[in-house]
């Protein structure tokens, strides 16, 4: 889906991964209204609906689905992001999954996914995006993390991890960057419980967690996308209640964390 996307334009261009529903898909919109055409991805064919909704404000749309697990799909999205031979103004890598459960009795095929999607493909873009733009001392990166990233994740293990790995290579690259100078900025957007498919499709939705009070995506997205534009290192969101978490996490130990977890993740008999 293109309205002459590859022609010169004066509008920037921004990547949007997981982008079909919740938080990238309001990142996509905010994108828009900005003044960006946009290369949007999911691997769900609900990125073609998306897209349509994203273009209706104005911006040039490519949607490209393809799935991030996959080498391939990395691979197959990036190809269509330097095909348009465009610099790249901004990068929202937000594409994740998670899966309730204790660590023996989930399936390692399904464990797997989630670190090959959170962990390999999130590393993957933000190499090829950082590349690309500090070649060009200019680009701006958003990486969706999570205030997950902060705590031992029993019952959702494997999830937690893969965001810690996330919100700690943002970190360290954030300190490179800096370290060089380099105009490029990277920001973690390390939102609590949100109102998106998430808890559904990672079956928590018999749990605590899943039952209890969730943050807008459209405000998650609103303060990710702005703290991106403002080039801040990271931001908490959305609601009082998960910035408290986040600072009650900094101060409490990682078995209080574990603890806590379990109550709110465990799934109810």
């Amino acid at each position: 889906m293109t309205q002459n996307i590859t022609e010169p334009q004066s509008r920037p261009l921004a990547l949007v991964t997981g982008a079909s529903s919740g938080i990238g898909f309001e990142l996509a919109k905010l994108f828009a209204e900005h003044g960006y055409d946009l290369v949007v991805n999911a691997e769900d064919a609900g990125i073609q609906k998306a897209a349509m909704l994203v273009q209706a404000g104005g911006a040039s749309v490519v949607a490209v689905q393809a799935d991030l697990r996959t080498e391939q799909g990395v691979a197959e999205l990036w190809s269509q992001v330097q095909g348009l031979g465009r610099p790249l103004a901004a990068a929202a890598i937000n594409a994740g999954v998670g899966q309730s459960g204790a660590f023996v009795d989930t399936d390692w095929a399904d464990d797997l996914a989630i670190m090959q999607l959170n962990v390999v493909s999130t590393a993957a873009l933000l190499k090829l995006a950082l590349v690309e733009m500090t070649a060009r001392d200019d680009g701006r990166v958003l990486v969706t993390s999570s205030i997950a990233s902060t705590m031992p994740g029993a019952y959702q293990p494997v999830y937690n991890a893969s965001k810690s790995f996330v919100q700690s290579l943002t970190e360290a690259v954030q300190e490179e960057l800096s370290d060089k100078g380099s105009a490029v900025t990277v920001t973690a957007l390390m939102p609590g419980p949100t109102e998106t498919e998430f808890f559904d499709r990672a079956g928590l939705d018999d749990t605590a967690m899943g039952q209890g009070p969730k943050d807008p995506a459209d405000e998650v997205a609103r303060q990710g996308f702005e703290a991106m534009l403002a080039g801040e290192r990271k931001v908490v969101a959305a609601s009082l209640a998960t910035k408290a978490q986040a600072a009650a996490s900094r101060v409490l130990p990682d078995a209080v964390k574990a603890a806590a977890h379990k109550v709110i993740a465990k799934p109810r008999d």
